[in-house]
């Protein structure tokens, strides 16, 4: 690396600028090649590649490291494959909550727009699967092996979120996904197979994720949609957990921010995995206790002192996921300006409730009656509060959380519950995808 750069984002920055980028993206006419764009989308990845391990990174540079801003790089970066894995890898590989690996390199199919109109059948309408504020996620298909576009019906069912041109935050997202998800593989996060960069059209290739967002399913009350019982909302909780621990336990830690029920996408099977890592970022660099960055993410969700001070902490993410067990044990939105005025705060609404034991059963979510024990539901309802802790130092860590979350798990379900009655779904899945909306 240059003595010129004292670290590998400032390289990062000089050769890939902000601007540069918004120009490339939304440019109307083929100035640039599809190999021109290529080769210097490879060099970004090359220089995080070659530069990360010799140089510290001023992490507290608030202007320098906005979530938004490109210098922020290829976040997760490597000298090689062996120091990338071990520099990287989870501080604790031998559990299976945090088990996962950081690809020294991004491993993804650089697909033209063609292909793409091939898998989507030209993004037919009735291919859609979700929109939102950056775009539309059409269903398309590929072959499972060479994941190459495959006749509609054949192969592997994917998700080909289709950014709106128009959409600079959405370009935005669409670099940091690519950045992120090329590089980190965990069970509980979704897989992306590959991306297209041509011309103004930014794509991405992700697994297709059966059953939607648990946000729909949590929320939508609806005949075709049964309400999920007390052991898929914990077996999700758990997945999603884990998930958030793979991230804050590599070494280089990794901050999710935007961590929501819409977020939290599930297969078949109800697994969880996150989704939409455009809001993600590095954790605080040795020695510090928090980044500084513009406060972004979604409202409710995210954590008081970031909204306050626009320090961001690891912990962060650990309030977020607080919010979201709140509204998996009671069923009610975060905020909800159709509720009574008092009661439109989940958080505020629902802490005296979940702090005390005579009063938790009264905010419970009626569609679990008898299917918990009343000493699972108040080991739910305190590690809920532990994460809503307004300090970060005194919330959990995330793998403190999924410990704590088998352990309700293995209390049980009364006898009396059929559980099984509760975990079919329905299958008209494009009402509930996940499109990253909602900033």
């Amino acid at each position: 690396m240059s003595k010129n750069y004292d670290n590998w984002e400032r390289l990062v920055e000089a050769v890939l600028k902000r601007e540069q980028f918004r120009q490339l993206a939304l440019a109307h006419s083929r100035e640039s090649s599809i190999s021109s764009v290529s080769s210097s989308f490879n060099f970004r990845f090359e220089s995080l590649y070659l530069g990360a391990s010799s140089s510290q990174v001023n992490e507290t540079d608030g202007e320098r490291l906005l979530p938004s801003d490109y210098s922020n790089g290829g976040v997760l970066s490597a000298t090689s494959s062996s120091a990338g894995l071990s520099q990287f890898s989870a501080a604790a590989s031998d559990d299976t909550s945090v088990s996962g690996e950081i690809l020294p390199m991004p491993n993804l199919k650089n697909y033209t727009f063609a292909d793409l109109k091939k898998a989507t059948k030209n993004f037919k309408s009735d291919r859609v699967l979700g929109v939102g504020g950056f775009g539309t996620v059409f269903k398309g298909w590929v072959d499972s092996k060479t994941l190459s576009p495959s006749k509609i019906g054949t192969g592997m069912i994917v998700a080909i979120k289709k950014l709106n041109p128009e959409s600079t935050q959405g370009f935005e997202e669409w670099q940091s996904e690519v950045n992120f998800l090329g590089r980190l593989s965990h069970p509980n996060l979704v897989k992306l197979f590959g991306y297209c960069w041509e011309d103004k059209e930014l794509l991405l290739v992700d697994e297709f994720m059966q059953r939607g967002s648990l946000e729909y399913h949590l929320f939508i009350r609806c005949g075709a949609i049964k309400p999920l019982s007390w052991d898929i909302r914990l077996k999700i909780a758990i997945g999603a957990a884990r998930g958030l621990a793979f991230l804050h336990t590599s070494h280089k830690q990794v901050i999710y921010i935007d961590f929501k029920a819409s977020n939290i996408l599930l297969d078949g099977n109800y697994n969880a995995k996150l989704s939409d890592f455009g809001l993600a970022k590095l954790g605080p660099s040795k020695g510090n206790s928090h980044v500084t960055t513009r406060v972004k993410g979604t409202y409710g969700y995210a954590a008081p002192e970031f909204i306050a001070t626009g320090n961001l902490y690891v912990k962060s993410d650990v309030y977020g996921f607080g919010v979201v067990l709140a509204e998996m044990l009671t069923g009610l939105r975060v905020l909800d300006y159709k509720r009574p005025i008092g009661r439109r705060d989940l958080v505020d609404y629902a802490k005296p409730f979940l702090s005390e034991e005579r009063k938790l059963m009264s905010i419970m979510d009626a569609r679990m009656d008898g299917q918990y024990s009343s000493k699972a539901a108040l080991q739910a309802s305190k590690l809920t509060v532990t994460c809503l802790e307004s300090e970060p130092i005194k919330r959990p860590s995330m793998k403190e959380v999924v410990q704590a979350l088998e352990e309700i798990a293995a209390i049980g379900i009364p006898k009396e519950s059929n559980s099984k009655s509760v975990h079919s779904s329905s299958h008209h899945h494009h009402h509930g995808y996940s499109v990253g909306s909602g900033r």
